[in-house]
């Protein structure tokens, strides 16, 4: 009996340490396979995920995880195909506007210059506001179409202070059309950020020409020290489900219908390519549009 005993603790013993060496084999193998998945979703590469385990399970799993990175691989070349040949479209059409709405202004020209009819004169000068509207979409759509192609940015040290107030003084104008009168709050201290400062100008445009059309008559703008910009205002028209999309492209809200609905997928495009971050949020009947432009460690 004793002799049994040793025998059935010998073989517990030996079937214990191969099940700790199976376990051990396993873990290894997940722990394998969560890393390759990982490193293969964040980079663009064609190697598969391998691991050292023999286990016939971990590696019918792992196969099969490499049979959805192929998918997957295929999928977003098709979709990054796409999306280029889409830019290149949208770039294409809004610059070859540009030849006939030049023609047809000429020719609204002319026809300024002659004597018409009181009728006629009406219907010539609706023509060229139509058309001056048109103008300023075909341009927005360029501009857009030069942000998502990320057309090469001059980064230099900017001070956040002075583009902002030159930006709110060239819309000054604007906003006393609108009875607007802006609270501007600046930092004595100057905001220095390592930005592209024609990108910068065209987000804080886009930003002022978003409040004239939105605001119920305030705006706050407010510059912190971390570099945190704030446009903040009452916008009655507004609901938080219409705020979450105002950064989706070509998406417009009832009151701005003569809105292409570009202008702030471009302010979180230019942003995003700058380090920086861009959120809205609407709380209480008033938006905020928040952008962080993060010190750079090597300012």
């Amino acid at each position: 009996m004793e002799i049994h005993f040793w025998i059935l603790l010998a073989f517990a013993g030996t079937l214990l340490f191969l099940l700790s060496i199976k376990i051990i084999s396993l873990k290894r193998a997940a722990r394998e396979i969560e890393k390759g998945l990982s490193d293969r979703l964040a980079e663009e590469t064609n190697t598969l995920i391998c691991i050292s385990s023999g286990d016939r399970d971990m590696r019918a799993l792992a196969n099969s995880l490499n049979r959805q990175l192929r998918l997957l691989r295929k999928e977003r070349r098709r979709y990054q195909q796409g999306d280029a040949e889409l830019k290149n479209a949208v770039t294409n059409i809004s610059h070859d506007l540009r030849t006939p709405l030049t023609a047809v202004y000429g020719y609204l020209d002319l026809l300024q210059k002659e004597t018409l009819p009181e009728t006629s004169e009406r219907y010539v000068r609706i023509i060229r506001e139509r058309t001056e509207r048109m103008k300023e979409l075909t341009e927005e759509l360029f501009r857009y179409s030069l942000a998502v192609t990320a057309a090469e940015m001059t980064i230099e040290p900017i001070i956040l202070n002075h583009v902002l107030e030159e930006s709110a003084a060239a819309f000054y104008t604007a906003m006393k059309e609108k009875g607007i009168d802006p609270d501007i709050r600046l930092p004595e201290k100057k905001i220095i950020r390592q930005l592209d400062r024609p990108s910068v100008s065209r987000i804080f445009s886009n930003l002022l020409s978003n409040a004239v059309r939105h605001s119920a008559g305030d705006l706050e703008i407010t510059l912190t020290d971390d570099g945190t910009v704030t446009f903040a205002n009452t916008a009655p028209n507004l609901d938080a489900i219409q705020v979450g999309q105002l950064f989706d492209r070509f998406y417009t809200v009832q009151s701005a219908n003569n809105s292409t609905g570009l202008g702030l997928a471009i302010v979180r495009t230019l942003t995003e390519q700058m380090g920086g971050t861009a959120e809205a949020e609407y709380e209480n009947g008033r938006l905020r549009i928040r952008l962080c432009f993060p010190e750079n460690r090597n300012e």
